[in-house]
């Protein structure tokens, strides 16, 4: 029985909106026609959310085809940024990884960013070879709920949990179909009675209790 494990990016594996915040400080300081300042707990508001939900809450004071554009600007700009300082990886992380590995789990990463930022996070922090596939809206379009489902498919798992740190991630994982374990280690809380982990090393213990594997 081939057996998944999906995992949000952001709040769940790392915490990058110190960089992210200061990628695009650089990239809007290149653009003399935004006078617009972006904070680090600006950047956290919105991790999670999708990209277009994103301009409109950074940008919504410009017309919508600027916010899309300003946004497609500074995320092209992050990703140049991430691959050369990389984010704070949560604590354990690679040894649950490995762990999880170990123990039979194929694992993915389904994230709400553009194209090209799970690939830097993969390779700044040398982790690729840890999972085997990964998608975000940035690649197909779609929200979090379809992605995760594309990749529950596509990989032809007959069990799969999806791993994330906030509401959103939630109601995704029960639109994908899929059992949900809050990560606390991020941004946001869940309003459901679900399973949880204050800590990424917990989670080796927590996917062997749960269930409820039902996809």
């Amino acid at each position: 029985m081939k057996k998944g494990i999906l995992f949000d990016l952001d709040g769940t594996l790392w915490d990058s909106s110190r960089e992210v915040a200061a990628s695009w400080k650089e990239a809007l300081e290149k653009r003399p026609d935004i006078d617009k300042e972006i904070s680090i707990e600006m950047v956290q508001a919105v991790m999670g959310k999708s990209m277009y939900d994103i301009a409109d809450i950074l940008f919504g004071e410009y017309q919508l085809d600027v916010r899309r554009q300003l946004l497609s600007y500074c995320c092209q700009e992050e990703n140049e940024y991430i691959r050369r300082h990389g984010g704070r990886l949560l604590p354990g992380l690679e040894e649950t990884l490995k762990q999880l590995k170990e123990m039979g789990y194929h694992l993915f990463i389904v994230s709400n960013c553009q194209v090209g930022y799970i690939e830097a996070f993969l390779d700044f922090h040398n982790l690729g070879s840890y999972f085997d596939d990964y998608e975000s809206f940035g690649g197909t379009g779609r929200e979090k709920g379809y992605n995760i489902r594309l990749v529950t498919e596509r990989n032809h798992l007959q069990r799969a949990v999806y791993v994330g740190d906030t509401q959103g991630d939630y109601l995704s994982a029960k639109e994908a179909g899929l059992p949900f374990i809050h990560a606390r280690t991020g941004y946001g809380t869940v309003e459901a009675e679900v399973p949880f982990i204050n800590k990424l090393p917990e989670l080796p213990q927590m996917v062997e209790q749960l269930s409820d594997w039902s996809i």
